[in-house]
């Protein structure tokens, strides 16, 4: 029987991936490796990029991007690839939690792209509420949309709902009369009647039960925080701006100590540039940049913060019943073998009013304490 020459490619990859990973024994983690193969309990690497983590009942979901090998990698061909675990270490392989339609006229057929999806739960609805940024087939980056989806079970299977542009004829709360104005450039007012745009974004579930979804818009020029329903599935009509014009992408929110905190990216396609950092004390802001958080060399590249160690910012983790421990997340993209992208975790160190991301070879969770370099 003769392959399909993309199934060649997936199978190729991915066996040449899963003989990388078992050149190590597989035994139980104790300690991340940023930049390395991480395999799941099958020894095949962590198919999630783009990802982010929900922690629900005890158990951590991480939610993310099925690459396949070569550039055809860089389009959906499978869908959300979902994986559990109870250390952060460890991860079985809890199959695709939103695959793609084989219907040819779905919104998510395959050879869409889905980016960076995440998930949260609704305790009000018992709903588990998929975000992520849709692109349809054939059409590059034009569409520009978000895109929700549904489940009862942390893992899926997710039930896709509808797709559709922020906030369609509503202005932003901290808009002015003369940016409501037609001129040249002006993404905000030509997108009003349709919607704002979206590409990479990420949800944040504050502390008082409200959501979030935080994405670059105005053709990547602008961050919006746009507040969530009630029920996670569409938006509240309320949302701000975030650095109007300065070109920022790649979003990932936290709160610690009352301030909610920022690392986004510049907009320089798939190749890495230096992260930024930003604090507010209302997720509305106004936000105050601190520049760039990261600090050391990534011995694998030989980058260091300049080019973010080869990476970008997309999630920022709260680890459960320790609030003086976050994750920061990030993808290192391999665009000419997609399913080769490496993940970068590392531990955030807080200061009273700055935070920094800083470069280890291996750590694990009892690196939050005061030997954390400040």
């Amino acid at each position: 029987m003769k392959l399909p020459l993309l199934a060649v490619m997936l199978l190729a990859s991915t066996l040449t991936l899963k003989s990388a990973a078992l050149q190590e024994p597989l035994k139980p983690r104790e300690q991340f490796f940023p930049g390395q193969i991480w395999p799941d309990n099958n020894g095949l690497p962590i198919n999630a990029h783009g990802g982010g983590l929900l922690f629900h009942n005890g158990t951590y979901y991480w939610f993310g991007e099925h690459k396949v090998g070569g550039s055809a990698g860089n389009v959906a061909h499978v869908g959300v690839h979902c994986y559990r675990s109870v250390d952060l270490y460890n991860w079985t392989d809890a199959g695709i939690a939103l695959p793609v339609s084989t219907d040819s006229s779905s919104e998510i057929a395959k050879g869409s792209i889905i980016e960076r999806p995440k998930v949260i739960y609704n305790m009000k609805t018992g709903k588990f509420v998929m975000w992520f940024h849709l692109e349809l087939k054939g059409q590059g980056y034009k569409t520009a949309k978000t895109a929700v989806a549904i489940s009862d079970r942390p893992e899926g299977p997710y039930t896709f709902l509808r797709s559709f542009r922020p906030e369609a004829g509503v202005w932003p709360m901290d808009i002015t009369e003369e940016e409501k104005k037609p001129s040249a450039g002006n993404a905000l007012q030509c997108d009003f009647a349709g919607g704002q745009m979206s590409r990479d974004m990420t949800l944040f579930s504050d502390d008082d039960g409200k959501a979030y979804l935080i994405t670059a818009s105005e053709d990547n020029h602008t961050l919006q925080i746009h507040e969530l329903s009630e029920d996670y599935q569409s938006f509240s009509g309320h949302y701000a701006r975030v650095f109007p014009g300065g070109v920022n992408e790649a979003p990932a929110v936290c709160k610690h100590d009352g301030h909610y905190w920022m690392i986004s990216s510049g907009c320089t396609g798939w190749s890495p540039n230096a992260a930024r950092s930003a604090v507010a004390d209302s997720i509305f802001g106004p936000w105050k940049p601190l520049g760039n958080p990261c600090r050391g060399v990534n011995p694998g590249n030989k980058l260091g913060p300049e080019k973010t160690w080869g990476g970008q910012s997309t999630y920022i983790l709260p680890v459960n019943g320790t609030p003086e421990c976050f994750i920061a997340m990030f993808d290192i993209w391999n665009p000419k073998n997609a399913i080769d992208g490496r993940y970068v975790w590392l531990p955030i160190r807080f200061g009273k009013d700055n935070f920094h991301v800083t470069w280890r070879n291996a750590w694990g969770l009892s690196t939050f304490d005061s030997s954390l370099p400040k």
